[in-house]
């Protein structure tokens, strides 16, 4: 039995699908105008686990992620660089697919476009207009009626009392009510516009999400997904527009993942700890930075350091020694009846417990280096590759990933065959010498009966 932990209810539920067997599912993407940072790879790398997991229990799963590929930050950077915002949006979805390729994601089902929707959307707020849930400004834009949606805050727990005690938003003399917020931007010189019955303008981000959701999912679908910097305003506002126009529940089950931080603080560009996926691939292998996120559960924070990749790097390069040199049978599936599959099992049911889930990877390939039995092996593997893990030869993670100024495979292999000749010659100094030079340089060298066998420390 599966159980999720559900941000509306705060607390674990049996999961329970509307149409038995099919799972619908919709997380929140990128807002396309720069490269995509670690804490981007949390949420895509959190949400890839949930999606293979369910796949792998049997259940039929329709995965959308969206693009925003039109909101005030692209117009903005697409100005800053002199393109048009369109040519921002190719190039950053180009960049994105090359990060999600590097940390392993799956693609989703559909990957639709802000963009593609806009008459949905403009659909959709004549209705909320219609409903009372929303109103047209005389300056153009179109706003949502918070006060006339009896619901709001149930998500976030915060009630519109607190929120107007607590608000720190600039007072908008246009708006009925300051919490109020947009579902239609009146167009701006220059900027992309599209016709509407309110004059040309453009949707705003959080009417973006009803509509593409409901458009592959349906107006009442299973789970919806993001970071838990989402909840409030976006995921709540969310919910306001599609219960206010539909008039029924929107998402039986909303999750979030939690923040990564950096040494203990809140990534930030202020604080120059800022980091992109690209500059974490510049130091470490992708499925490293997978495997540092995925042997955390996906609600609990991380914190991110080089130290803390390093020893990530460390616990996968145990994981891939255990299979290494070993023949696999071909896969003929998981037995969930085997002890270690059972446990591995459980863990992901409890609510994707990836953490747990990687700790019995670790005492099966314990097993594996005591009895270095292929079938155990090829267990390992298949239960690895359910979290999106150990699914390359043992020989290119173990001996590639190389970073700047390290040494290639070829230099390695050349060094080797040099100790070796060295060793033949009995200069055992020139051999020590060499060996030094490996060490310093990352390289574990295990001599053995049938020569010597490296890897990358």
């Amino acid at each position: 039995m599966l159980t999720v932990y559900n941000t509306l209810t705060r607390q674990k539920e049996e999961f329970k699908p509307i149409e038995p067997g099919k799972v619908c599912m919709y997380v929140c993407g990128m807002t396309v105008y720069d490269l995509c940072h670690i804490g981007h790879a949390r949420m895509l790398t959190a949400f890839d686990v949930i999606y293979r997991w369910l796949d792998a229990s049997g259940y039929d799963v329709t995965y959308v992620r969206n693009i925003t590929d039109i909101e005030d930050k692209i117009i903005k950077r697409a100005a800053e660089r002199g393109i048009l915002p369109q040519q921002l949006v190719e190039e950053t979805i180009a960049d994105m697919h090359q990060d999600a390729a590097a940390l392993g994601l799956l693609p989703p089902t559909f990957e639709p476009r802000a963009t593609q929707h806009v008459p949905g959307m403009v659909a959709l707020i004549e209705k909320l207009i219609a409903n009372g849930k929303a109103y047209a400004a005389d300056n153009g834009d179109v706003y949502y009626a918070v006060r006339e949606f009896e619901g709001y805050g149930k998500l976030s727990g915060r009630t519109l009392d607190k929120l107007r005690a607590g608000e720190r938003v600039e007072v908008d003399p246009h708006k009925r009510d300051p919490l109020d917020f947009v579902l239609w931007k009146a167009a701006k010189p220059g900027e992309p516009s599209w016709d509407s019955p309110w004059g040309q303008g453009r949707p705003g981000w959080h009417i973006e999400c009803s509509v593409m959701s409901c458009h592959h999912l349906g107006e009442h679908f299973d789970i919806h997904g993001g970071g838990e910097d989402l909840q409030f305003p976006h995921h709540e506002n969310e919910i306001a527009q599609s219960e206010g126009a539909h008039g029924h529940q929107y998402v039986n089950y909303w999750l979030h993942n939690g923040f990564i931080n950096v040494d203990g603080e809140k990534m930030s560009k202020s604080l120059g700890n800022f980091f992109t996926i690209r500059d974490v691939l510049g130091h470490f292998d992708g499925e490293v930075i997978r495997f540092f996120i995925v042997r955390s559960h996906y609600r609990s924070p991380v914190n991110y350091t080089d130290s803390i990749l390093a020893d990530a790097k460390h616990g996968l390069t145990r994981l891939y020694t255990a299979l290494r040199g070993l023949e696999l049978p071909a896969s003929a599936g998981i037995d969930w009846k085997d002890p270690f599959a059972a446990r591995f099992q459980a863990a992901m049911n409890d609510d994707f417990n990836s953490s747990e889930a990687v700790a019995v990877l670790y005492e099966l390939a314990g097993e594996v280096n005591k009895s270095r039995d292929p079938l155990q092996a090829r267990l390992l593997k298949d239960l690895g590759g359910v979290l999106g893990l150990l699914q390359r030869d043992p020989e290119d993670f173990l001996k590639g990933g190389v970073s700047a100024g390290e040494l290639s495979a070829e230099e390695v292999e050349a060094l080797i065959q040099a100790r070796k000749d060295a060793r033949a010659a009995k200069n055992w100094a020139e051999s020590d010498r060499i060996r030094d030079e490996l060490t310093a340089k990352g390289i574990v060298l295990e001599d053995g009966a049938q020569g010597t066998i490296w890897r990358r420390a």
